[in-house]
Parts: C-alpha cells; structure tokens; sequence
C-alpha cells in the first residue's frame, strides 16, 4: 500500500528552476516542499553535461539567491580572461548538491526525492526502490518539466548514422586516446561552439575540423554581461540596445545597428544570420572560431555513410577515419505558452528577455508574496522560449511591459534590488561611475521612443 505523502508545494525537477523556486519559496513564506527529480543527485541537464561545458553567463548570475556561486574572482587566462569567472559542470554539480544538503534539507521544511518520477495521478515511485508514495499536495505542484530541454548526452542524433561510422556526443571526445583523421561537428549551437573551442584549446589544429552548420547564430558579446566592478560596461549594452530599438527601421536593421556596436556577434559576419536562443561568448572565443574555414552549409544532416554525409541540400565526404561529433540537439523547446500561475499548478516558463535564474527565483517570491493567480499572472505573462532572430525584439518588449508592473509591487521591487541573481542589482553602487551616468542619460532620452518603435517592428514582424 503507498504511503502517503502530504506536502504544500511538490516541485517537479532538480535542476536550476526547481531548486531556485524552492529557494525563494523557504526565504518567503513557511511553506513545506517536496522535490522529485528523474535523477540521482539536484543540478538537472548538468549532471549529464559534457565534461568541458561551462557557464556562458558569469557565475554571480546563476544559481540560487541565497547561495553565491563562485568566489567573484576575473578571470586572468583562456577566453574568458578579463571577465568575472564561468563555473564548469563539476563546480556546478557540487554547488547543487550543497544547497541541498546544506540549505534544503537543514530546513526541516525540504523533503528530497531523487532517481524518482511524479506520475500525473500523483504519485511519487522510486525508480531504483520501487516504493510508492501518494502525494496530498495542499497548495500547488510546481511543473519545471514544460520547457526542459534535450542535450546530446542523452538523446540520440536526429540522422541516421551508418554501421562503421565514428559518431560520438559533445561529451565523449574528452576520451578519444588515439589522433583521428579529423573532426566533424554537427550542429550550429553554444554546445557545437564549446566542441569547436575546446578542440582549438586541444591543440587540434582548424584544417582538421569540419564544421556543418545548418544555420548561423546571434551570439551575445560577454563584454556587456558583467556584474560588480564591469557593471558599469553592461549598463551601457543597455543603453545601447535601447538606442538602437528607438532607431531601427526594420528588424534586420535593429541587429545591423547591435552588431555594429558589438553588442551582438556573429562567427561569420558574411552569412546571414538567423539563430539566436540567447548564448554569451566572449570576442577572444569568437577569434578561435573563426580560425575553421572548412564550414558546411547545407541544411540538417539526414544521414552518414561510411563515405558521405547527407544534407538537406547536398552531400560531402567523409571517411572512417573521421570523428563526427554529434552537438544537434533540439536544445530548450518551443512550446506554446500557458498560464504560469494556476490554481493547483505553477508551470514555470520565462516572462521576460534575459538572464534565467533571476526569472526562475522571482516565480517563487512572486507565488510565495502575491494573493491572486490573476495578479501573479499579470506581473509574470510568459513568453515563448526564443529560437530566431525576430524573438529577440518580442521578447525585450514583453521584458519592458512587465518589468514595470513588479517595479509597483513595493515586496517584489525591494527584492529585487537585493538578490544576487539580478544583473542589474549593484546598479546603485556604480551611480557615480562616468560610464553609468552616460548609459543612465542616453536611456532616459530613449526609452520611451524604444518601446514605441519596438511595438511598431514586432507587429510588422508579425504581420
């Protein structure tokens, strides 16, 4: 027979939304929470990434609220050097665990549940065990599954792959132990990126590295995404991106104007680019990059032959004595929005452009502080995840809206000026600093033309 469970809010997943939601729901209100996670230990995609990954956005944005990431320290070697420090995967993982241990469960009101699933009749099962508890969820169940993502660690590649073929995940050529003939990486995203990059560092050398690139990417310039001492810097990518949207003339326009601003980047400023999900590199990555000349641009991979790789629009060759690194995961998904804030449920999605875990720990102070569903719901409207170049000008404008009405809740305004998460939330240390009170003049004479003539660029998209 289960044994019953009973539990105020039962978060489903581990990983960077659950744990942030929980963290916020312990610092806001009494609430107990359960916490079911699919896998063995809290940290979510991270405890399956590729050995070599790392933040793409500084640590000191990530996380929790309650619990720094990292020590703040720039970096002074690699690509990031001159920058504040980008935790790696193990630093990751250990960082989830010790919120768990050492901030979760010492609370008394965190009951964990790990290699578990939630089943839609509520169940809790073990997956190793087998037990089975009964969950009574008295206020929500809180749903960061909707928009999980898929990495090549743990999903096969979307082409067929001939037998005889060398084809590997992101992650497994950390373990290749003899020289190849060379690399082929699949894929246009931050992980083919990473692939590309870390291979360089290797020492391989560019003419052994084919890269097939079904599309080109918007990248964001790391220069811009900094807190602390370069806050003052990513105030300016602000005022820059404001100038820009009063500006532009068309969508294409707006990102020439970013691009030549270098607050976006493009590997290759030849090709059109027509990608973007949100990454950061850093311009000394970019260089790196740009050093591969042997680039394929002829749609998806459909399938690999001992000889030949199929596309969508051609075939090149290939040999046995070939690595192709398989980096074409789907990535975070596309789905349509839903309310986030229901009655029984919490279905976290974003609802703003910019940095995640900032938007996933306010979901929890937003559910913990505000009575209504409705009123929940109008301070944190969903957007869909973005995929394309034209998702960038909806995104920001939906971000401007709904900015504005949490800066009238006095609870939500105060919290976010303290967190850690907010990358704008030292802004007040730096009010003297020359570069910050340049940005801060030239953002007060745009704004308000900015989101006029953003509205005007995304219906015109739209229409």
């Amino acid at each position: 027979m289960a044994e019953e469970l009973e539990t105020d809010y039962l978060v489903v997943g581990a990983g960077a939304a659950g744990m942030a939601f929980t963290d916020s729901l312990l610092d806001h209100c009494d609430a107990t929470i359960t916490i079911v996670d699919r896998r063995h230990a809290p940290g979510g995609h991270w405890i399956d990434a590729y050995p070599y990954v790392r933040l793409h956005q500084p640590s000191a944005f990530y996380g929790v609220s309650s619990v720094p990431l990292g020590q703040d320290a720039l970096d002074v070697a690699g690509t990031n050097a001159g920058y504040y420090e980008t935790a790696g995967a193990d630093e990751i993982r250990a960082y989830y665990a010790n919120v768990m241990l050492r901030r979760f469960l010492p609370s008394g009101r965190v009951r964990y549940f790990p290699s578990s699933d939630f089943l839609e009749d509520g169940r809790v099962v073990s997956r190793l065990g087998g037990q089975i508890w009964k969950a009574r969820v008295r206020r929500k169940v809180v749903d960061t599954t909707y928009l999980e993502g898929a990495i090549p660690a743990t999903s096969p590649p979307p082409f067929q792959v001939a037998d005889g073929v060398r084809c590997v995940p992101a992650g497994q050529i950390t373990r290749i132990s003899e020289r190849p003939e060379g690399f082929v990486i699949i894929g246009a995203g931050k992980t083919a990126l990473d692939a590309c990059v870390w291979l360089l560092e290797q020492g391989v050398l560019a003419s052994a590295i084919r890269w097939i690139k079904p599309r080109e990417g918007w990248w964001l310039n790391r220069r811009f995404q900094q807190p602390h001492s370069l806050l003052p810097q990513s105030y300016t990518g602000l005022a820059i991106q404001l100038e820009a949207m009063a500006q532009a003339t068309s969508i294409r326009d707006l990102f020439a104007r970013l691009e030549d601003e270098e607050f976006f980047l493009r590997v290759d400023p030849a090709v059109p680019a027509s990608m973007f999900r949100g990454a950061i590199i850093s311009e000394a990555e970019l260089r790196l990059l740009r050093q591969i000349t042997d680039v394929v641009r002829l749609g998806h991979v459909r399938r690999i032959e001992r000889d030949e790789i199929v596309l969508d629009e051609g075939s090149v060759p290939t040999s046995e004595g070939m690595v192709h690194v398989h980096c074409a995961s789907r990535g975070l998904p596309v789905r349509p929005v839903r309310p986030i804030y229901e009655p029984e449920r919490v279905t976290v999605q974003l609802f703003q452009w910019g940095l995640a875990c900032y938007q996933l720990a306010t979901l929890g102070v937003v559910e913990a502080t505000v009575e209504s569903d409705e009123e929940k719901n109008r301070l944190c409207p969903p957007i869909a995840n973005w995929d394309t170049d034209t998702d960038y000008p909806s995104a920001f404008l939906a971000g401007l809206t709904n900015h504005r009405a949490r800066e009238g809740h006095p609870a939500l305004a105060r919290w976010a000026t303290a967190t850690r998460l907010n990358p704008l939330g030292e802004l007040a240390l730096y009010r003297d600093d020359p570069l910050v009170i340049d940005a801060r003049g030239r953002i007060k004479r745009c704004a308000s033309a900015a989101t006029n003539n953003l509205a005007k660029l995304v219906g015109a998209s739209a229409a």
